[in-house]
């Protein structure tokens, strides 16, 4: 990202301290902005200093199917005894970093999730799910262990274990009839 030597903080900010960024094909959003609760920009009425600034970065982009993939950086500039802060021109620049650097972050972190992810059909549509605990086939039998106990519970030969019974007791010291 190149500077603006002619900005304070080395790019055009709007009112709002917003800007918008695009540097090789892509769109940065920055913010700068103080951190106090008051719309006024003054001293502390307690501590009698001023807020410090946080100057935020997000980079996005957009995939197959609506997939967005974020990153986002923020700087913080503290203020120097009593004094205002001081515009920072290399501040943006580091915050567009870091969220650069997130952003490629999140990215390996999403192709790492893709390739664990293996459909449960041959469906060419992608609405395929990972199976869950408990669906695998019996490596004994070679039979869906869910499938066989829906059977079995249908002609009335199923077992404890298979209906998912259980017998227990509870036992209370407790003399209140309501805690029983």
């Amino acid at each position: 990202m190149d500077i603006d030597p002619t900005q304070p903080w080395g790019l055009a900010i709007d009112y709002a301290g917003r800007a918008t960024l695009t540097e090789s094909g892509h769109t940065i959003h920055v913010n700068v902005s103080d951190t106090s609760l008051s719309s006024i920009v003054g001293p502390d009425s307690i501590s009698g200093t001023y807020s410090p600034v946080n100057v935020t970065a997000q980079f996005t982009e957009t995939g197959e199917g609506g997939a967005v993939l974020r990153g986002t950086g923020r700087v913080t500039i503290m203020p120097v005894g009593t004094d205002p802060v001081v515009p920072d021109p290399t501040a943006v620049q580091r915050a567009v970093a870091e969220a650069l650097t997130d952003f490629a972050t999140d990215a390996a972190a999403y192709v790492a999730l893709c390739a664990q992810w293996q459909p449960d059909d041959d469906a060419e549509d992608g609405d395929g799910t990972t199976p869950g605990p408990g669906t695998a086939p019996d490596p004994n039998t070679g039979a869906d262990p869910e499938t066989a106990a829906d059977t079995a519970a249908e002609t009335g030969t199923a077992t404890e274990a298979d209906a998912g019974t259980s017998t227990s007791t509870s036992t209370s010291t407790d003399g209140d009839p309501a805690m029983v």
